[in-house]
């Protein structure tokens, strides 16, 4: 399995002996040893993701990276976060999914009527198995608990990912600017119960969520 390790906060490193990676198509920033590279369709397997991606609009744009050596990958000089999964499930905005162990499955999952990131309408990419995934934010992310006691409300435009035992829930007519005194907010929060880890960014996408 390829080793990923961070060098700094928005530069990552994989070093592989034969394996291989899924990683953005065009994130690769330099690379040492012999590699070789494929662009492939990413966002889901197979006709079906295929299909989906085309309906929803959830395009990732990947590239596998295979042989011995140590590859580099950033985008934009985003903040990088590194996830272990073990046999989890990791769901996560196509834009802001960096790279991840070849054997991880890919896929898109239906959550629900909302205003969506450019591009990424009513779908999220979903990343299972067992092995590490790179995922990117606009400045250090934030990892929040959600637990029974304590739901938790986000503002569409800051989520990146979360894992767990959650159920989402979309609540219109509520906007964190609104409640501000300032006009042109999100028309809607995601609401998170049950029991997992919600990754956001001290930033905001350009959502569709105020004209919903």
């Amino acid at each position: 399995m390829a080793t990923f390790r961070l060098q700094g906060s928005r530069v990552l490193a994989v070093t592989m002996t034969g394996d291989a990676v899924k990683a953005k198509n065009g994130s690769m920033v330099a690379y040492d040893g012999q590699m070789a590279f494929k662009k492939m369709s990413g966002g889901g397997e197979g006709l079906r993701g295929m299909v989906t991606r085309r309906l929803t609009g959830e395009q990732m744009e990947v590239m596998e990276v295979r042989g011995q050596g140590t590859c580099w990958f950033a985008d934009r000089a985003s903040e990088i976060n590194l996830v272990g999964l073990r046999g989890e499930k990791l769901w996560v905005e196509a834009s802001n999914l960096l790279c991840t162990d070849a054997g991880l499955r890919t896929g898109t999952t239906f959550t629900g009527l909302r205003g969506g990131a450019t591009g990424n309408g009513l779908f999220t990419t979903t990343v299972e198995g067992t092995g590490q995934a790179a995922i990117m934010s606009d400045g250090p992310a934030v990892v929040l608990r959600v637990t029974p006691q304590y739901p938790l409300s986000v503002d569409p435009g800051a989520y990146i990912a979360h894992q767990g035992d959650l159920q989402q829930h979309f609540q219109s007519g509520v906007t964190f600017r609104t409640l501000l005194g300032e006009g042109g907010g999100e028309a809607f929060q995601i609401r998170f119960e049950g029991d997992g880890l919600v990754y956001v960014q001290p930033s905001e996408r350009n959502t569709v969520g105020g004209d919903v």
